[in-house]
């Protein structure tokens, strides 16, 4: 018996399933395909942040000036893989192309665009999970060693306060009240108020992909080999297990992986995988009531249900590498430094390959070859911030709707 054409989205991470989800709401009958058990994703080991200010580019001036010197010292919160660098280098061109202040405004200002929607793009996906209390209550601190470094992000500072976000400077005594965990340990922070952070960035997932499949739409756990096209569409889409869906409809947003229908689809874009390496620490001993970002250190402390996710450390590896993970140890041994009671008997490391266009900026854009797809990958660092206002786009893109923003800033064509 014919399988009748259905709408699928490729990928099953926080985006693909926050896709299917409004697609869903547009009457879709929709096929989710991921060769992961749902949550298991790159999202799951990201420090679970509503991050809706964080849309400085990576490219900020205060960050390259520190690359050279992190770069040196492999235990420092950037490290380099040697053969890497050929891949590398057309890349960061790219990437340090965007370090002007215009450019590093232009671009907060869009991310700003869409970030500003998160919450309420969240909402109604929340409304019909059977587990609605998948994000706390508490807003997210940033700490600093020294008044210099909280002086080098002030420009930025502003900035997020200038596009309509909360930040509030904290000395020694506001950081103790609000985290006594922290007390006398560091004198300069931010309250970033209007953050908030995932209870479980696995358990956040799954339950969404839950409430996906209990609302009709179907997962299925394989991998797809290609995409079929005829006369400027897609018409079909095979699987390695060897099984072919028809396709009516077609999202492709599969992070790293989207990069292998790229030909398909008639896009040259420089997505790269950038590791994201993460500790979870179970029974850690420490009561922790914020998640706080360690700006200097370059990663942070995330209280999770599932323990104390510490992470944030990143790798420029190249493609299909394996993971080192010698980096989450070393995350692992400064946040001891840092709190010396952490009890690290039980932990468990991770890696997200964190899929990063160099504007720091995804793209959400129809295909220029096959006009019933819709392609969204390279969300970076805001993955899971993004994902909802990410699916709204998409619907409104595949049903032929205008936008209430402009998304013309994360055409693939930018490239």
């Amino acid at each position: 018996m014919s399988v009748a054409p259905s709408t699928v989205v490729i990928g099953g991470g926080i985006v693909g399933v926050c896709c299917a989800l409004y697609l869903q709401r547009e009457g879709k009958n929709v096929t989710l395909v991921d060769p992961a058990e749902p949550g298991d994703s790159t999202a799951k080991w990201s420090c679970g942040q509503m991050a809706v200010s964080e849309i400085i580019p990576l490219s900020k001036p205060g960050i390259l000036k520190k690359v050279p010197g992190w770069m040196l010292d492999q235990k420092g919160p950037l490290a380099l893989r040697p053969r890497a660098v050929p891949g590398l280098l057309p890349w960061m061109v790219r990437f340090m192309a965007n370090a002007r202040r215009s450019r590093i405004d232009a671009i907060a200002q869009e991310l700003a665009s869409l970030t500003s929607k998160v919450y309420q793009d969240y909402q109604p996906l929340f409304d019909k999970c059977e587990n609605d209390d998948l994000i706390g209550s508490q807003p997210t601190l940033e700490v600093f060693d020294t008044r210099s470094g909280l002086e080098d992000e002030q420009v930025y500072i502003e900035l997020r306060r200038e596009l309509g976000f909360k930040v509030e400077t904290l000395g020694a005594k506001e950081i103790g009240d609000l985290e006594p965990a922290l007390a006398g340990k560091f004198s300069h922070g931010l309250l970033l108020s209007d953050w908030r952070s995932v209870r479980d960035t696995e358990g956040f997932i799954a339950e969404l992909t839950k409430s996906f499949v209990s609302q009709g739409g179907v997962r299925i756990k394989d991998t797809v080999q290609s995409i079929q096209t005829s006369q400027g569409k897609a018409t079909g889409i095979t699987l390695d297990s060897g099984r072919s869906i028809p396709v009516e409809q077609l999202v492709v947003a599969a992070g790293n992986g989207s990069k292998r229908f790229f030909d398909t689809l008639g896009v040259k874009v420089p997505l790269m995988g950038i590791g994201g390496y993460q500790v979870v620490v179970r029974n850690a001993g420490i009561n922790l009531n914020h998640s706080t970002v360690y700006a200097d250190g370059g990663f942070g402390f995330i209280p999770m249900t599932r323990g104390l996710q510490i992470g944030g450390t990143i790798e420029f590896a190249g493609d299909n590498a394996s993971p080192n993970y010698d980096r989450a140890k070393i995350i692992l041994k400064k946040a001891k430094r840092i709190m010396p009671s952490l009890d690290t008997s039980d932990v468990e490391f991770g890696i997200g390959w964190r899929p990063f266009l160099p504007d720091t900026k995804p793209v959400i854009d129809k295909s220029p070859r096959l006009d019933n797809v819709v392609m969204t990958f390279g969300h970076g660092q805001l993955g899971l911030t993004l994902g909802a206002t990410t699916g709204r786009l998409v619907s409104d893109l595949l049903q032929g709707r205008k936008s209430a923003e402009d998304i013309t800033p994360f055409r693939a064509s930018r490239f």
